[in-house]
């Protein structure tokens, strides 16, 4: 089976992406299943650990998107496909949500509950689509024909 992947100069910080970029979309899933625990339990552990999760997922976001930021709109070796545009926007926009989210959860008690879990929620969605529409990229839809 022949590898379509294409040769890149800049190996190490495709491995650097790699590597890190799944690490805030595991921050924000565990906020965001804080915050519904959060909504239904009286313990004010759940609030504060949600919007640790948070802070922490929005510190390991910051080296992925600068790399997918030079990868995607500043080196000129090969052009970027628009998937890889759209993820960029996608994740740029739900980093900017997890910024919100983060001052939301510096709020007293229960006033994190509604807006909270909306943009954890938000959060998790945007990351989540960025990866479908990655991956149907990867995929290209070439294992689905029949030959």
């Amino acid at each position: 089976m022949p590898s379509h992947a294409r040769p890149s100069r800049f190996r190490l910080s495709t491995a650097i992406f790699d590597l890190l970029d799944p690490i805030p979309f595991g921050f924000f899933v565990a906020a965001l299943i804080f915050d519904i625990v959060y909504a239904y339990s009286p313990d004010v552990l759940w609030g504060k650990g949600a919007a640790w999760l948070i802070s922490i997922g929005l510190l390991f976001a910051i080296i992925p998107r600068l790399i997918n930021l030079a990868h995607v709109w500043f080196i000129r070796s090969r052009p970027a496909a628009y998937v890889e545009k759209i993820d960029f926007w996608l994740n740029l926009i739900a980093i900017a949500a997890a910024i919100v989210n983060a001052f939301v959860h510096t709020r007293d008690a229960y006033a994190v509950i509604p807006q909270g879990i909306w943009l954890s929620a938000f959060t998790v969605v945007l990351l989540s689509v960025g990866k479908v529409v990655l991956a149907t990229q990867k995929a290209g839809f070439k294992e689905f024909r029949h030959e």
